[in-house]
């Protein structure tokens, strides 16, 4: 671990992939260049709060192979701490068709790969009892019984150490089935410290609500003692500790919104990290929502911390 002891660091579990994006718009069947990268949902977030000066450990299951290679020299590249077994199965894969300029379709290939082998066994209990944040997201109990087990297991160390919990439901339909999710996700949600979710994925979890106010207060009745209800292009409404919060999104040109909820989840949980009041967490998880949407690629277009005031400034030129 490449950190003081005394430094506080966040700690995630979870797949990620190799990434193959067309760089032109247009049918992938006619044959376009592709260019290659690394996509996952906690991988993500481990990176955007590393590139805002925090310290971020991600744990994983990664192939044997040349793409194992590229996932671990990306992460270690942009200062995330990486605990990843090598496995002889494959690497997944993402597969990003820009059919049109205004629409992408994305395809996942994961069956029997090296991220859907992560067991408990992988989970190192003193790095997840020493952090300071363990977050962890709805997609890595959807990969199978092994990851599920290793998400659960990392919630009862951390749970049993006092680490702040942060769960991003993150429903994918691809993975499992809406009761499906719900049966899972539910036990984990009521031992999270702080929830990330859209509308629909609040619904899942919380019956009988309407609007993000009621969403927010039904999950803190779970036993979470903060909400976040991601609204896209409406910004966020959250409940933290009793208290109400709005957060407006930045305006910006849209290009590329995959990414965008890990993104925000970054913003926030740096914060958190660094001590800074909710509504600065807030405001940071907007601004790095909308650097996200702005940019190509699920993490690569994330700001580093003297960035931050960047979108507030347009056409600027540095000579």
């Amino acid at each position: 671990m490449n950190r003081p002891d005394d430094q506080p660091y966040l700690v995630t579990v979870g797949e990620t992939l190799a990434a193959l994006s067309a760089s032109q718009p247009g049918p992938l069947s006619l044959g376009t260049d592709l260019r290659l990268g690394i996509a996952g949902a906690e991988s993500n977030v481990a990176v955007g709060v590393s590139r805002l000066g925090g310290s971020a450990t991600w744990i994983s299951r990664v192939s044997d192979d040349a793409l194992g290679d590229l996932i671990l020299r990306e992460l270690r590249a942009e200062g995330v701490t990486t605990v990843a077994a090598r496995d002889p199965a494959p690497t997944s894969l993402l597969l990003k068709e820009r059919r049109t300029r205004t629409h992408t379709r994305t395809r996942y290939y994961r069956t029997h790969t090296a991220g859907a082998r992560l067991t408990a066994a992988d989970i190192p209990e003193q790095i997840v009892a020493r952090a300071s944040v363990l977050h962890v997201t709805g997609i890595t109990p959807a990969l199978g019984e092994g990851p599920a087990a290793a998400v659960t297991r990392a919630v009862d160390i951390a749970a049993d150490a006092g680490v702040t919990i942060s769960l991003d439901v993150n429903f994918r339909s691809l993975l499992w089935s809406e009761d499906e999710a719900r049966g899972v996700l539910l036990p984990l949600l009521r031992r999270c410290d702080l929830v990330f979710a859209g509308p629909h994925e609040a619904g899942l979890v919380v019956s009988g609500a309407d609007g993000p106010g009621e969403l927010a207060q039904g999950i803190c009745d779970l036993g979470p003692g903060g909400a976040v209800i991601k609204l896209g292009a409406e910004g966020a409404y959250a409940r933290l500790d009793g208290q109400t919060y709005r957060q407006p999104a930045v305006p910006v040109g849209v290009d590329d919104v995959v990414g965008a909820g890990d993104a925000f989840a970054a913003g926030y949980l740096a914060e958190l990290l660094a001590g800074e009041s909710p509504r600065r967490r807030l405001r940071t998880a907007a601004v790095l929502g909308a650097f996200a949407v702005s940019t190509t690629g699920d993490w690569e277009g994330l700001p580093r911390r003297h960035e931050l005031d960047l979108l507030d400034h347009y056409d600027d030129i540095v000579r």
